[in-house]
């Protein structure tokens, strides 16, 4: 018998995803609705990735309940099939032209009926998520497929996959299998959540051509604690590797009728450049953003060849240039241009037109100067429209195109989401450059820096690819402007029925003064046969490659395309989309499932205009809403909580643009290890922009509070109905008397009083720096406490009668090199600081695997071929490269070692003041050439009795010193640290 439930269907439109390969599969566990398997199941060949992702789910509880299955995707990859199959009745999903799926959608509509809802997620992702009802003791499972082209950049390709269950699972398996006929140069892999326990569960195995990588964990290894049921799987896994090269015209790979080319020849140099950066300094860059655009362009300008030449402009209501031309970079004038980067401020509107017009006109008018051979780059970092001059973008980006005339490569940055960032796109692409959005977060200005090394170093310009017109037919883009170190140019093609047994290829270009032309022949029988042998690899990938390369490259098009040849090309990708099954911009999935069945979500590929409307509160995932009085509107996230706009709104006339704040504010309780106020939050009427959700200290010196007369400023504090009236007095200098400061309570809570004296140096500010509200009455000493004695760095030694060197810095200033180990290929280096208690930062530099770590309190940056990557202390992080591993766990303890090597501990100390340890494991690896202040106590050291004092010693390592044998507190393990035993020595 046929159920209601089956009875007939319901339409269900799926738009474009989005993806970076992200497996977010998740079915909530809540209502019985339990996750009994989760597979992911990725193919690559010829970089080129297939996934397909099952998550069966079943009902177990003795009622009707909703399952929800949700899917992170990257952005550059194409959604080819989604189904459902419910008591074994599948419903798959149909690719039509998006005109026609939404007219579909809109009579579903019309019937109270909905569809699933696609969003913005992430920086690299968007995300899937439909709901359907299952019955009591009734399974659905769901399929969702995938496929991409994994670019390269900065020497990897990378495959990206979150892994969000949400809920322990019976059977979760990941695989992933990759053929490369070139040849596997590397493989690693990198995880934001692998314990220990975890890592049990991951094999990797690899020859020559094809790497497998299995992650099949137990449900007690998912376990985020034993006995809990929470999961430990919650974030990101991620693949990456490169391929075997040589100075050659590339690899050609054959399979089906269908061919790719990959071109990216090794060994070659790197070209000189002329580069002008363009940089925005208006009103709305003020705060964090121009603090890192400023972070980013020192470092930036650091990594300049002493071969180019380059110069700086700033813009805002008009545009200034550091110098009248271009200057070589050397150290001298990159010192220069360092202190000049470093003073930029914000102020005023933007004026991209005239910022851009006098770049062009500084690179033409010294064309004749320019080497011979250099390539021509203009670097433009924004974060708003244009607002000042020229301010209609389509009479910007002619203007730009037309001055430009195809002579220099235009890069355009958009920082945050107030850009208009297909106005962007369309003027670098009409230049041959291209656009990249900058995400407003604390690695803003490592995101700068990346970009900028995926440009900085120029090999090849003018590329053209050449094959045997009667052999190939309809290829896909064969000229491009410039290649760069670390990235790759592919073209595919079909092959011609009747041609030939060998495939011939001409790459031409030209390498600083001359031209290069590389040749190459690849036999089709041979290449053939090659990948009817590998059974994994799914079937035609190769003209689905092309297919897929087709369509992005015109979608890339129709950007910057004269309107009369748009709809040709906007033809032309809809066909292509249609005939293999690809949900892009221009087509949707419709699915069928069960009627009658709730449904709240809205399925549409998010834009970029989109996912501006989502930053900002008016798209899909937020709703706005007024407090009775208020002028500005809260957003509300779906899950009920509320969130404060930290964005600037757009610009508006010129004028700078300031954070919208909401009309309730309070003090924020700092952590007690801290000992710091947190940041004032004061309604939007009682301060000017420019004092906007600065921190306490900050904002009572922008204040200026008189000295004459005392200044309250109204608080609301949180509710404490029983706490008493307290009072914080903090005595004036001798130099300036005191000023009060009024912190009003919420009316549940008494009125507290800070009292607040100017600094010497500045009468007309205050400082506010350690105040305890939990003390009814304390008075500040004028002078800093003394700092607290610094725990030593404890070394673990080698020798007779020698366990342990506790080391004191007391006589060493300035920066440190600690270990110097040529033989294990590391270096570390770092600075220490005495009112830290610790090292305020500590560098640690791996060879083979190239590897940068560089640690302060606040975070890790890690770099690796050229990629920065930022992580927070005490966020899980698991990176396993050829012969090094390095883990992170959730004390904050972060470990770098590999077999037969020393292991370099770093661990951040959370006592009464802020500093990194230094731990070292495995110091019998020590090679005889280690060298350093810390490096000179091995491999191995002696001990003997001092002959002029009865308790001292002397501790002979690569210099003699003078030990006691002494009672120390041990704080590897963290506060309040045990006593031990060890040698001491200061140094």
């Amino acid at each position: 018998m046929e159920t209601p439930a089956l009875a007939c269907t319901r339409v269900l439109v799926l738009g474009l995803l989005s993806l970076h390969a992200g497996l977010a599969p998740t079915v909530a566990q809540k209502n019985g609705i339990d996750i009994y398997s989760l597979t992911m199941h990725s193919e690559v060949s010829s970089r080129f990735a297939r996934t397909v992702v099952t998550s069966r789910v079943v009902n177990r509880a003795e009622t009707l309940q909703e399952a929800t299955f949700q899917l992170e995707l990257p952005r550059k990859a194409f959604l080819t099939n989604f189904s459902m199959t419910i008591d074994g009745v599948a419903y798959p999903g149909k690719v039509r032209e998006k005109a026609a799926a939404q007219r579909q959608y809109s009579a579903a509509r019309a019937k109270g009926e909905s569809a699933s809802l696609v969003k913005t997620t992430g920086r690299t992702t968007e995300q899937f998520q439909v709901s359907v009802s299952v019955a009591a003791a009734s399974k659905v499972t769901f399929q969702l497929v995938y496929e991409e082209l994994l670019q390269r950049r900065l020497g990897a390709y990378e495959l990206l996959l979150k892994v969000q269950p949400q809920q322990l699972v019976q059977h979760l398996q990941v695989d992933v299998h990759i053929f490369e006929p070139q040849g596997i140069s590397f493989l690693e892999t990198e995880s934001s959540f692998m314990t220990q326990e975890l890592e049990r569960a991951l094999t990797t195995s690899q020859n020559e051509t094809k790497a497998h990588i299995r992650f099949k964990p137990t449900l007690s290894q998912q376990q985020q604690a034993a006995g809990q049921p929470d999961t430990a799987l919650n974030g990101s896994f991620i693949i990456r590797y490169d391929v075997n090269r040589t100075l050659s015209a590339g690899s050609i790979q054959i399979e089906n009728g269908y061919f790719v080319h990959h071109f990216a020849p090794e060994g070659l140099p790197t070209m000189p450049k002329n580069v002008i950066f363009v940089v925005d300094q208006s009103g709305s860059m003020l705060g964090r953003k121009i603090q890192q655009t400023r972070e980013a362009l020192i470092k930036i300008l650091d990594d300049l060849n002493p071969r180019d030449r380059f110069n700086l402009i700033l813009f805002s209501s008009s545009a200034t240039p550091w110098k009248t031309s271009l200057v070589q970079a050397s150290p001298e004038t990159v010192s220069k241009a360092r202190s000049y980067a470093g003073g930029i401020q914000a102020l005023g509107g933007t004026d991209i037109n005239e910022a851009l017009l006098l770049a062009v006109s500084l690179l033409d008018h010294e064309q004749a100067e320019l080497p011979t051979g250099s390539v021509s780059l203009l670097i433009l970092l924004t974060d708003g429209e244009p607002t000042q001059g020229e301010t209609n973008p389509t009479v910007i980006q002619r203007n730009v195109r037309e001055a430009i005339g195809g002579r220099h490569s235009l890069f355009c940055l958009g920082f945050g989401f107030n850009v208009n960032y297909p106005f962007l796109e369309k003027l670098a692409l009409d230049s041959g450059g291209l656009a990249r959005r900058v995400y407003e977060d604390s690695d803003a200005a490592l995101q700068l820096q990346d970009f900028y090394q995926e440009v900085a170093h120029p090999q090849l310009t003018s590329v053209a690819f050449e094959y045997s017109s009667n052999a190939v037919e309809e290829v896909t883009r064969d000229n491009f402007r410039l290649h760069f170190l670390g990235s790759e140019m592919v073209v595919a093609g079909k092959l011609r029925a009747e041609s030939p047994d060998v495939l011939s290829a001409k790459v031409r270009g030209r390498v600083h003064k001359e031209n290069i032309t590389f040749y190459m022949e690849s036999s089709v029988a041979e290449q053939e046969a090659a990948f009817r042998s590998r059974q994994y690899i799914f079937g035609s990938f190769m003209e689905r490659l092309w297919a897929y390369l087709t369509i992005q490259q015109l979608l890339e098009q129709m950007v910057h395309a004269p309107e009369a040849q748009q709809q040709a090309l906007e033809s032309r990708a809809r066909n292509l989309s249609l005939d293999y099954s690809f949900v892009t911009p221009l087509t949707s999935m419709v699915v069928t499932k069960p009627e009658g069945q709730r449904q709240d979500q809205v399925a549409e590929k998010p834009s970029e205009d989109d996912k501006h409307k989502q930053a900002y509160g008016g798209g899909p995932t937020f709703s706005k809403f007024l407090h009775k009085g208020q002028k500005h509107p809260i957003q509300r996230m779906q899950t009920g909580s509320y969130e404060e706009p930290s964005f600037y709104r757009r610009k508006l006339s010129g004028q700078a643009s300031w954070p919208l704040l909401s009309s309730r504010f309070g003090v924020d309780n700092s952590p007690t290890r801290f000992k710091h106020p947190g940041h004032l939050h004061i309604p939007f009427a009682s301060l000017p922009p420019h004092l906007m959700n600065l921190p306490t200290l900050e904002l009572l010196r922008k204040l200026k509070l008189r000295n004459s007369a005392a200044t309250r400023i109204p608080v609301m504090m949180p509710p404490t109905p029983s706490a008493p009236s307290q009072t914080v007095t903090v005595p004036s200098t001798p130099s300036a008397p005191s000023q009060t400061v009024m912190v009003q309570p919420m009316p549940s809570a008494p009125s507290q009083t800070v009292t607040v004296p100017p600094t010497p140096s500045a009468p007309n500010q205050t400082a506010l720096d350690d105040v305890d509200l939990g003390s009814k009455e304390k008075a500040v000493p004028d002078s800093p406490p003394a700092p607290l004695q610094a725990p030593s760095v404890i070394l673990p030694l080698h020798g007779q009668d020698v366990d342990r060197l506790c080391v004191d810095f007391k006589n060493i200033r300035g920066p440190l090199n600690l270990i110097s180990d040529p033989v294990q290929g590391i270096e570390v280096t770092g600075q220490y600081e005495m009112e830290k208690a610790g090292f305020s930062w500590i560098k640690v530099t791996v060879q083979k695997p190239e590897l940068q770590v560089h640690a302060t309190p606040e975070r890790v940056v890690v770099t690796r071929n050229r990629r920065n990557s930022e992580h927070k202390w005490r966020k899980t992080l698991f990176s396993l490269l050829p012969g090094l591993k390095m883990t992170m766990d959730d004390t904050g303890l972060l470990l770098i070692g590999g077999l037969r090597r020393v292991t370099v501990g770093l661990l951040p100390w959370d006592g009464p003041k802020m500093g990194l340890l230094l731990l070292l494991h495995n110091t019998d690896r020590f090679s005889s050439s280690v060298k350093g202040t810390i490096g000179q106590f091995y491999p191995s050291v002696l001990l003997r009795p001092s002959p002029t004092a009865a308790d001292q010693w002397i501790l002979k390592a690569q210099a003699d010193y003078l030990v006691t044998r002494e009672h120390r507190l041990d704080y590897q393990a963290g506060p309040p640290g045990r006593e031990i035993a060890c040698w001491s020595v200061e140094l």
